[in-house]
């Protein structure tokens, strides 16, 4: 009986020990975790911005035999992925909708990297033998017992999907790790918009991976880019102008305006690039992953390459007639703040942040940098030009404020009434600015959506002066004489003007009746007066002509006077002038402060 129940202590030792060995052969299900790696900031404004790769990291699974007779080749999946918002990396090849985005495993070195060559579908193209290793195909080398295929090209499905089809991918089984990288995904960062709350909007991409072989995707569901304004535009130096006075500098470290361009977090604004052929390399580029040496396939040897670097923009409106504009093609550093200030910097001559684009269209988009500092004049059409700058040097980890330097150029002639009056807007924002929200094969590349509003830029004011009587009369036996001097002669060097002054009556007559039309002096020209009387008129000093009297008025007077330094003088007294009398100065009701008067005019308030 003991023995019989040490044999059954054995047998179940036995069992015991068979069960354990048995489990360590068991090898784990080829499974994969998604990892968004950097999550960027991409710009708001943005219809096209790169977002941050998605990496898979797989392990598990049985790695394919090499066969003995037949070789044997890597099960085939298919992968899509979906945005919560529209996909628009670039089409390289509408026949098929072939997509800059990329596919790649296990992140070949530029040496190694075998696009697979994309036809009618890719399943068809690229077959992978299995080699039977440990770790399942080598995708890191070009070759292993025929060729292998490494990077693969992405095609659109829909506005938020893409797809690759057939990708042969071999378990690594126990000893390795297989990566799966996706890559120059672009997205319509506007579609979100800034968020309302201190979280700011996310991008998100799902990932689902099905076909022959079946692999289970743990975190499938990953936030890809986070949405920010990347943008903040501002006139630092907008200012008025005199219709009688010429303009126009040509320093750019004195200018007339300056427009600022304030990105808004330190990769904002980002320069072209160039070769980037490393997967997994993050470059603060407007490129992607690009690599031109790739052997083309519907473009492959093209995807991820930007059209242009940052570009920003200034959309100038209603530009008095008369006036030319003018920029200067280098940005500017340092730019001052208040008016007539020193505006460059030390290292002015050394700033090459941003240049201007000279033979770019309205929306900012074709042409290339100037390189070249010099003024470049505007076109102008009905009121209205711009101006594009590129991003040419820049650092990812500074807030950089780009200065773009604007000369208002025009010469008077008020008889012919140059410039017009007015005020001219401007609008700044990105560029190209496009209505293209899908996936494009043409369409620019960063494109950006218009969200900016008119900010007013310059004033060209009238060279005048408006004179406010505030009592006359010419009643109850009392009489007022007025005169207006044109003081533009004077020691200083002021340009003489010269004009003739509407003389505005507002009141009544003597028994209650209407006050008289308006009248016009004769032209006063500079260093003269108009004297007259409401009772008996008046004239010009030394030049003549008349002025209508307006017996039996009493109210007030406004003159409006076509020269800008102008002053005026009221004296009320009984006729004769033997009881009483009452001298006083004209008031001035133009202004030269920042705020526009009720006149919209500016002249010399010597007496406010």
């Amino acid at each position: 009986m003991v023995d019989f129940r040490k044999s059954l202590l054995l047998l179940a030792i036995l069992l015991m020990v068979g069960s354990v060995a048995s489990a360590q052969v068991v090898t784990p299900a080829f499974q994969c975790t998604a990892n968004a790696g950097v999550t960027p900031l991409v710009r708001a404004e943005g219809l096209a911005e790169l977002v941050g790769d998605v990496v898979l990291n797989c392990t598990g699974g049985t790695p394919t035999l090499p066969g003995t007779t037949n070789p044997i080749n890597v099960p085939k999946v298919n992968v899509r992925i979906f945005l919560n918002v529209n996909v628009t990396s670039w089409l390289l090849d509408t026949n098929g909708n072939w997509s800059e985005a990329l596919l790649a495993i296990d992140d070949p070195l530029p040496i190694n990297q075998v696009p697979c060559p994309a036809g009618s579908g890719i399943g068809t193209n690229c077959s992978i033998r299995g080699t039977g290793a440990t770790t399942g195909v080598d995708y890191r080398n070009a070759v292993q017992g025929g060729i292998v295929y490494n990077v693969f090209q992405g095609q659109w499905i829909s506005p938020n999907q893409l797809e690759w089809l057939g990708v042969p991918i071999d378990p690594p089984g126990t000893q390795g790790t297989r990566i799966i990288r996706i890559t120059n995904v672009r997205a319509n960062a506007n579609q979100l918009g800034v968020s309302g709350t201190l979280i700011p909007s996310s991008i998100s991409m799902f990932i689902s991976a099905t076909g022959t072989t079946s692999i289970p995707i743990n975190n499938p569901t990953q936030v890809v880019a986070f949405v920010q304004d990347g943008m903040t535009f501002s006139v630092v130096q907008g200012t008025k102008f005199l219709q009688c006075e010429s303009a126009g500098e040509d320093d750019p470290c004195n200018a007339d305006i300056y427009l600022r361009y304030r990105e808004n977090f330190a990769t904002a604004f980002k320069v072209k690039g160039g070769i980037q052929d490393m997967f997994g390399q993050v470059h603060n580029t407007e490129n992607g992953f690009y690599n031109p040496a790739l052997s083309n396939s519907h473009g492959i040897n093209r995807a991820g390459l930007s059209s242009q670097g940052t570009r920003l923009l200034a959309r100038f409106n209603a530009v008095p007639s008369g006036i030319t504009l003018r920029a200067y093609t280098r940005s500017i550093d340092n730019a001052s703040t208040t008016n007539g200030g020193t505006a460059c910097g030390s290292d002015f001559a050394s700033n090459n942040i941003a240049w201007r684009v000279n033979d770019a269209d309205s929306v900012g988009a074709g042409g290339s940098p100037s390189g070249t500092a010099d003024w470049a004049t505007l076109s102008l059409g009905s009121g209205a030009g711009s101006s594009t700058y590129e991003v040419t040097q820049d650092s990812p980890f500074t807030n950089d404020s780009i200065y773009v330097a604007i000369d208002v150029v025009y010469t008077a002639n008020t008889t012919s009434g140059i410039p017009a009056l007015g005020t001219a807007t401007v609008n700044g924002s990105y560029a190209p600015l496009s209505t293209v929200v899908l996936a494009s094969s043409t369409a620019p590349r960063p494109r950006f959506f218009d969200d900016s509003s008119a900010i007013d830029i310059f004033t060209i004011n009238s060279c005048a002066t408006n004179l406010l009587y505030p009592y006359v009369t010419n009643q109850s036996g009392f009489d007022t004489g007025l005169v207006i001097s044109n003081t533009s002669m004077d020691p200083f060097g002021t340009a003489t003007q010269e004009g003739a002054c509407i003389i505005n009556y507002y009141g009544h007559t003597t028994g209650g009746g209407v006050a008289p039309a308006a009248v016009t002096t004769p032209v006063v020209p500079a260093g003269q007066h108009a004297v007259w009387t409401l009772s008996s008129g008046g004239t010009v000093q030394t030049v003549g002509g008349t002025i209508a009297a307006a017996p039996g008025f009493q109210g007030y007077i406004i003159a409006q006077c076509n020269f800008q330094f102008g002053h005026g003088y009221a004296f009320i007294s009984d006729i004769g002038s033997g009881k009483l009398a009452q001298g006083y100065l004209a008031l001035i009701m133009d202004d030269t402060a920042s705020t526009v008067p009720r006149t919209g005019s500016e002249s010399e308030p010597l007496n406010q």
